[in-house]
């Protein structure tokens, strides 16, 4: 069973988890209105992700016997003044999440949930990669500034790396 202090924790990481999603959804829906395809379509994928982290620990809140209490999401940015900003925005963010990722096993372990503890160790795993993902987009669009061509390739790229049937030639 958790501890009143650890429900609470996680509840609150549900709540960053589901900003997450709603931050990188407006990314996406700011990346489609400037046709920006690709980079929509990745930031979409990442809002999914961010959802299925959510629901992870929502299900082990449940599984724990412990309350799920969703809170009040604040509303997100709806725009960048260019693809640099968004994805620095996007790293930051990431960055916010690992911080509350680690202080959730340090309270786990503090408290001696070894049960939540190992839970954790998977999102520990997934922020490394989610930064080094974001940071690797975030050098190649620095590197290309507004160079018109490369920032098409870069979003070619991003629209097959997220599975995007125009991006492999299909039309539905």
């Amino acid at each position: 069973m958790l501890s009143q202090k650890m429900q609470d924790a996680l509840n609150a990481q549900i709540n960053m988890e589901l900003g997450a999603f709603y931050t990188y959804l407006s990314m996406s829906a700011h990346f489609t209105t400037d046709n920006l395809l690709g980079l929509a379509a990745w930031m979409r994928h990442h809002a999914d992700e961010e959802m299925t982290h959510a629901m992870k620990i929502y299900d082990f809140i449940q599984q724990r016997r412990g309350q799920v209490v969703l809170q009040a999401l604040a509303a997100p940015k709806t725009s960048w003044s260019s693809a640099i900003e968004a994805v620095e925005d996007a790293l930051h963010h990431e960055e916010k999440v690992t911080a509350s990722i680690n202080q959730l096993v340090d309270l786990a372990r503090q408290e001696r949930d070894h049960a939540t503890d190992s839970f954790l160790q998977w999102f520990v795993d997934e922020q490394v990669e989610e930064e080094a993902v974001v940071d690797e987009i975030l050098q190649q669009l620095k590197r290309v500034g507004d160079f018109a061509p490369a920032l098409f390739m870069i979003d070619r790229q991003l629209a097959e790396q997220a599975g995007e049937p125009e991006a492999e030639g299909e039309v539905e």
